[in-house]
């Protein structure tokens, strides 16, 4: 047994085939009017936006392009997704949030970059400068510059600080046990 659906009822378009007893040689549905009037006038305000002057073939070849634009558009239309739904949903689209396909941040650049006056020492040395509190061994420290001479030449001795020593807690004494 086969069973119709009731689909061949609300395929019958709404055509406005023209005024009464001057009817149009082609059916079009009102909603292909409603869109095809103002997609003329836009397409003739790009017509103009382009530099085209006003006249018998720049208005013709505006028709043609409004009843491709028009065809194209009424496509989608049907009596099961009418003109507001598609209009909603293609305001969803646009608005819709997207994922980022970009990074953040700018150009890389060495702004943030430290540089230090002198040149890092290897580990194997570093380590022995930690261990002996004073630097390389064997190594002397430069002299500091001489004072501003007042007269008479004095011998100035280098002045040595003592090595760095071990920060004290000053928080709580609770935690001190660690």
């Amino acid at each position: 047994m086969r069973i119709r659906t009731d689909d061949e009822v609300y395929r019958v378009d709404a055509v406005w085939l023209g005024p009464p007893k001057a009817t149009f040689p082609w059916r079009a549905r009102y909603v292909a009017w409603l869109i095809g009037i103002p997609t003329f006038f836009v397409v003739l305000g790009v017509e103009r936006w382009a530099g085209w002057s006003f006249g018998f073939f720049s208005t013709a070849w505006g028709f043609i392009a409004t009843i491709a634009i028009t065809r194209l558009l009424t496509a989608k239309i049907s009596h099961e997704r009418p003109l507001g739904t598609v209009v909603a949903m293609a305001g969803r689209e646009l608005n819709t949030p997207r994922a980022r396909t970009t990074g953040t941040g700018g150009a890389v650049s060495a702004s943030r970059v430290r540089v230090r006056a002198e040149r890092p020492l290897p580990k194997h040395r570093r380590r022995r400068q930690y261990q002996h509190h004073g630097g390389l061994p064997g190594a002397v420290p430069p002299m500091p510059p001489p004072p501003p001479s007042t007269g008479a030449p004095r011998a100035t001795a280098p002045v040595y600080q003592g090595a760095p020593r071990a920060r004290r807690s000053r928080g709580n004494p609770a935690r001190a046990g660690r």
